[in-house]
């Protein structure tokens, strides 16, 4: 019962950090991100005006046009909701795929074993 509680616990926290504090995610590039642009320059708006970097040879990867694509849901047009759901769905999505291989591999006692 215990265990139950407790993954059912973490799964909540799971789903609420995905769904709310998801969204207070900073929208600045992290460490990888600047080293890739060393040696450019971007504007405000983060459109590049000069210089050359390894960014220059970035392109959309093959699920760009998906979905989830950028942390979001395509066609919810409210940006605090599309990235909330996109958490919450990521989450469940992975507590089910985990759940669903720990059932899978999990240890059975045998038919003939007392209780």
């Amino acid at each position: 019962m215990k265990t139950r509680v407790f993954l059912l616990v973490g799964l909540l926290v799971a789903l609420g950090l995905a769904g709310v504090v998801s969204n207070f995610a900073s929208a600045h590039p992290d460490g990888l991100d600047s080293v890739v642009r060393d040696g450019c320059t971007y504007d405000a708006a983060d459109n590049k005006t000069g210089g050359t970097c390894v960014a220059d040879r970035a392109a959309d990867t093959q699920t760009a046009d998906s979905p989830f694509a950028d942390y979001g849901i395509r066609g919810i047009d409210n940006p605090y909701l599309s990235t909330g759901l996109s958490g919450v769905i990521g989450v469940l999505v992975t507590a089910g795929i985990g759940g669903g291989l720990f059932w899978l591999v999990r240890r059975r006692k045998p038919a003939d074993s007392p209780v």
